[in-house]
């Protein structure tokens, strides 16, 4: 039986049950230098896919038992929510002030702000995939406070 190289404690399989590490001369530990989860997504793969979906995929990665014990992924899971629902927010107030005020003369910057929060998001898609640590001005320090272990 083998041992984890990490923690030491005896693994079945290509990875660590206790501390999610890939087992050495497994597929998993030789093609990859990224942190591999128990559920064999690489740390910034599954802090990525949190954006895809933002509060959607967000909240399945803090539901999902491997993933939700990374500290790194709870950080992008908690920005992807805050991002996602910001977004929705921000959308809801600007459509609203637009159709009260009668500011039919600034319609046209919602087509705008909605390409400036496309740009952002892809932005973080791809930053996060290449394993960087962008940290949003408002919501970033709140998804920090938040992924702290309890």
């Amino acid at each position: 039986m083998p041992f984890c190289a990490t923690c030491g404690a005896p693994v079945e399989g290509r990875f660590c049950a206790k501390c999610g590490g890939a087992v050495a001369g497994s597929p998993a530990a030789a093609g990859s230098s990224a942190p591999v989860a128990a559920g064999g997504l690489t740390e910034n793969a599954a802090s990525a896919l949190c954006y895809a979906l933002t509060f959607i995929t967000g909240i399945i990665f803090l539901v999902l038992a491997p993933y939700n014990q990374n500290r790194t992924v709870r950080f992008h899971a908690f920005q992807a929510i805050f991002l996602g629902v910001g977004i929705i927010a921000f959308d809801i107030v600007f459509s609203i002030i637009i159709s009260v005020l009668r500011l039919y003369l600034f319609g046209f910057l919602m087509p705008l702000v909605g390409l400036l929060f496309f740009v952002l998001w892809i932005y973080m898609l791809v930053s996060t995939f290449q394993g960087k640590m962008v940290v949003l001005p408002v919501i970033g320090p709140l998804a920090q406070q938040q992924a702290q272990p309890k």
